[in-house]
């Protein structure tokens, strides 16, 4: 987290409560899975629901399922006829994911997509209204550029973790290469003339973008 511990609560304090079932799904999750930390959790799900529902999304794009927690939430805001297609690398997480999904309202709204991330979306055709961005960190430039082109007029794109716990504050030559990924990527955005980005402390750093025009 890089906002305080107290203040961090005070906001899910004062967010709406998430579903029972993603209560049951947090639980498996932080109880059963390798590093737990990955998942989005109440303040951050609220705020992609919120903003699939303001964009009027109906073809969203994850990269990074997890365990499913930020695709049930997105498919909370989905327009009527919207879909949520996700791509997630580990088996094991996907079928977490696949068995939550299967029980919630949203079954028929949300597909996922098991294998690297930049084979699904090759594969995957059309416009997308909404794209959140939380796979593999190396790979986040190459997701961009192959997303932005195929972002629709009104699209928002969104990276997770690019404040990276603080560690894109770090002198060069003690970064990982997950690092140094995420300071490329976040110098390219804020510097990119196509785009217009802005970097939000929501929990471990949420950079929205949207395509100019």
């Amino acid at each position: 987290m890089i906002v305080p511990d107290e203040i961090e609560q005070y906001a899910e304090a004062h967010t709406t409560p998430h579903s029972e079932l993603l209560a049951e799904l947090t639980d498996e999750t932080m109880r059963d899975l390798s590093s737990p930390q990955m998942l989005a959790g109440t303040i951050e799900g609220r705020f992609l629901e919120l903003l699939v529902y303001a964009l009027g999304a109906k073809r969203v794009l994850e990269l990074g399922t997890f365990s499913g927690y930020s695709a049930l939430s997105m498919a909370a805001g989905l327009s009527e006829g919207g879909h949520i297609h996700t791509c997630e690398a580990n088996e094991e997480h996907a079928e977490v994911a696949r068995r939550y999904i299967s029980q919630s309202p949203y079954a028929d709204r949300i597909t996922v997509h098991n294998g690297p991330a930049l084979e699904t979306i090759e594969r995957l055709e059309g416009e997308w209204d909404f794209v959140f961005i939380d796979a593999d960190k190396r790979n986040y430039s190459n997701y961009f550029e192959f997303l932005l082109p195929r972002m629709a007029a009104r699209g928002l794109m969104a990276f997770d973790n690019t404040l990276w716990s603080g560690a894109v504050l770090e002198d060069d030559k003690n970064e990982s290469d997950n690092t140094r990924a995420i300071k490329e990527l976040n110098d390219r955005l804020a510097s990119d003339p196509r785009v217009t980005a802005v970097l939000l402390t929501v929990r471990d750093g949420v950079t929205l973008v949207k395509r100019n025009s």
